[in-house]
């Protein structure tokens, strides 16, 4: 992993892998990728007796929202195929999928995360026009129970 440093990472080398999907593959070569992120739900609460009007936060529970990755078209079936192994309630369809930012050199990892137990929810294929010149987009929502970030 890469140490830290003053200037922040550029958005555009990243890697993207999960079983089945090596990252150096070009079924894995996505444009964009959006979502990363966790929420933590508080609740308030004050007792009819505490001295402050004010109520206290009690951390509740967390959750993941979803991912969104984007792709051109490359005539691979691969993310369909994995939402129908979920569909069809495949026992070993959930997948850790791993989302790697690599340094300006492209020679080493400096953040990682990891979404735990991912599943597809929705595939959208490509918005087509007969006059268009822009790339045919295929998109892909991920639903993860947790996500796990690793830096140097």
């Amino acid at each position: 992993m890469a140490i830290e440093r003053d200037r922040p990472y550029s958005q555009f080398n990243f890697l993207v892998s999960w079983e089945g999907l090596d990252a150096s593959d070009v079924k894995a070569g996505f444009q964009e990728i959006s979502g990363l992120g966790m929420e933590i739900t508080v609740a308030e609460y004050r007792a009819g007796n505490f001295k402050d009007n004010a109520p206290m936060k009690i951390t509740g529970t967390y959750k993941v929202p979803d991912i969104t990755l984007k792709r051109g078209v490359i005539g691979a079936t691969n993310l369909y195929e994995w939402l129908e192994e979920v569909r069809n309630g495949a026992e070993d369809a959930l997948k850790d999928v791993t989302i790697e930012l690599l340094t300006q050199d492209r020679s080493e990892t400096a953040v990682k995360w990891e979404l735990k137990n991912a599943r597809p929810t929705k595939y959208t294929g490509p918005a087509l026009n007969g006059k268009g010149t822009d790339v045919a987009i295929e998109e892909l929502v991920l639903a993860s129970e947790r996500i796990v970030l690793e830096t140097a």
